[in-house]
């Protein structure tokens, strides 16, 4: 068993305010019984981020106080363990999940511990605590050197997996919860939209899964990314119709399954409309707009099987299996890598997209 010297201080950037982020100086926690400390190694930007630091999550009360350090797609070291903890020892090389649920409520015991119905109940407030954790949005989260985790939320990384790939398992994660949820049919078709990371991700875990042709949807450099990463079609939504295309190349039958990654507006329309009768259209993206349209008379007609797919339940194993195996391609995904001091400059070329952007990640 290793052992590490711990410091009493370490560096995190905390939201101090809404657009206010501060390198701060703080007192590195220790775990209690079921926890560990972890060394943070790699903390991918989520897309939630920039968002949660714009005040976007008002309300969800994210985050719920000041100063906060937020993060949540990470990965790093098991330093030390607290009371009772056998599963996991110092040196471990892990990967976190941002979602803890209680285990006690009916949805955690069937394992949908992402909408956990004590949500929020970790006794911050003065509160009991019942156990919930929400890293990096209802508590302290990895945009730090150090952080406690309850090893409910960590898994093992594979040998030959990077910390900075494993940072993204969080992602993948997400997208291979959705695909999951919608299925995918051997030798059949499977259109996604928006191929972002989250799409990229379900583009590769679609075909991971035995789909006979992955066909995405987007536009730019990351649809080319989406073709050098193993897009059987590569439809660009501002030269041709993805409705219209989709039919078309499926014999007026439509697509199996549709993981909607995108987040644009009218793309769970369209999803409903390039799928085939009794297929299955996986809502993965969150959305600027508070209403969004679907097509209702042709979900009812047509019996398709819409899902919506929140976070990445029970799934981590899968996906870090993914990437040792080189299913995922994660390294292929990350673009940029920048100090914990830069990372203000971080979240504006993620955000804004510059420099070919597309997985961003921070090493503390």
């Amino acid at each position: 068993m290793q052992e590490f010297e711990i410091p009493k201080t370490m560096k995190a950037m905390t939201l101090a305010a809404y657009d206010h982020l501060e390198l701060a100086t703080v007192p590195v926690p220790e775990p209690g019984p079921g926890e560990v400390l972890c060394r943070i190694k790699s903390v991918a930007i989520c897309g939630s981020d920039p968002k949660m630091i714009h005040g976007g999550y008002r309300f969800a009360n994210w985050p719920p106080y000041y100063p906060f350090i937020m993060g949540h797609e990470w990965a790093g070291q098991v330093v030390a363990v607290g009371e009772g903890v056998r599963d996991f020892v110092p040196g471990d090389r892990v990967a976190g999940e941002a979602h803890v649920g209680c285990g006690k409520c009916e949805n955690c015991k069937r394992g949908h511990y992402t909408v956990c119905l004590n949500y929020g109940k970790d006794g911050h407030d003065g509160g009991l605590d019942l156990g919930h954790r929400h890293y990096g949005f209802y508590w302290q989260g990895a945009n730090a050197e150090y952080n406690v985790y309850k090893t409910s939320g960590l898994h093992k990384i594979p040998d030959n997996v990077s910390y900075d790939v494993a940072s993204m398992c969080d992602c993948a994660g997400v997208a291979f919860h959705g695909v999951e949820l919608a299925g995918v049919t051997p030798g059949g078709t499977c259109v996604v939209f928006g191929p972002g990371a989250i799409g990229l991700c379900a583009m590769m875990e679609c075909k991971a899964l035995g789909s006979g042709r992955v066909i995405m949807v987007g536009r730019g450099a990351k649809l080319e990314k989406a073709r050098e990463l193993g897009a059987d079609v590569c439809i660009d939504f501002e030269k041709e119709d993805p409705v219209r295309k989709v039919l078309e190349l499926t014999g007026g039958v439509g697509a199996d399954e549709v993981m909607e990654c995108s987040g644009a507006k009218d793309s769970p329309m369209k999803a409903c409309q390039l799928v085939k009768k009794t297929g299955a259209v996986a809502i993965i993206a969150t959305y600027h707009d508070s209403e969004v349209m679907i097509p209702a008379n042709t979900v009812n007609f047509n019996e398709i099987r819409l899902v919506g797919s929140k976070a990445n339940p029970n799934v981590s194993a899968q996906v870090l299996h993914f990437f040792s195996t080189g299913a995922i391609q994660g390294e292929k995904l990350i673009t940029h890598r920048f100090p914990l001091e830069e990372y203000e400059k971080a979240v504006d070329i993620f955000e804004h997209k510059k420099e070919g952007s597309i997985k961003v990640v921070i090493h503390p």
